[in-house]
């Protein structure tokens, strides 16, 4: 006799897994966003800010800060049964960008956070991976008393390609990160698609 078979006998999925940088300058929030999107305890890199390093780190308008990442952070989010990513923060710190190139290898696209009170801090991370052809969207992390500005207005502040997306987040937020990862598959494989396409004679 033939049944159908038992939904024991599945074999269970085998997921696709993605590599998502999280970039922007220093204090603008990468850890925080890792941390609250993650669905494993995030490996966090950080380290005190010392004294010795005052001189090289611009702490104008995050003055409260105490700590900063030195090597990465790491976190893991299942957007679907069939997909994992995984979510690397880079150092924001000039001095710690010799780190970017390991980090970046087999990145499938990247989050730019930026904070309009320092949006001239984002420039390198949206340079960095406009010359490395990386897919990006931009997250304005919405601090509290900050200045809130249309997404027309960032974009055209960084002087982005009118294909990157530009999303207003809170980096605390699962949901609100969540969207903004979202963004950046969907981002990515559109613009994969968009080169598999025959050219037009």
């Amino acid at each position: 006799m033939a049944f159908g078979r038992s939904s024991r006998s599945r074999r269970p999925v085998e997921p696709v897994t993605l590599k998502i940088l999280v970039a922007g300058g220093f204090g603008v929030g990468k850890t925080t966003l890792v941390g609250a999107v993650s669905e494993i305890r995030p490996l966090r890199t950080e380290e005190r800010l010392s004294e010795a390093g005052r001189p090289v780190d611009d702490l104008d308008g995050v003055e409260a800060k105490t700590t900063t990442t030195v090597a990465m952070d790491f976190g893991r989010i299942t957007l679907r049964e069939d997909l994992v990513l995984y979510l690397f923060g880079t150092p924001g710190q000039d001095r710690f960008w010799f780190l970017w190139d390991e980090l970046a290898q087999g990145a499938l696209g990247a989050v730019v956070l930026a904070d309009t009170r320092r949006l001239e801090d984002c420039f390198a991370a949206v340079d960095y991976f406009e010359r490395r052809d990386i897919p990006f969207a931009v997250a304005v992390n919405c601090f509290e008393g900050a200045d809130r500005f249309p997404a027309e207005t960032v974009q055209a502040a960084l002087d982005l390609d009118p294909q990157v997306p530009v999303l207003m987040c809170d980096a605390r937020d699962r949901s609100s990160v969540r969207d903004v990862l979202v963004a950046v598959v969907e981002h990515a494989v559109a613009r994969v698609d968009r080169l598999r396409e025959p050219a037009t004679t």
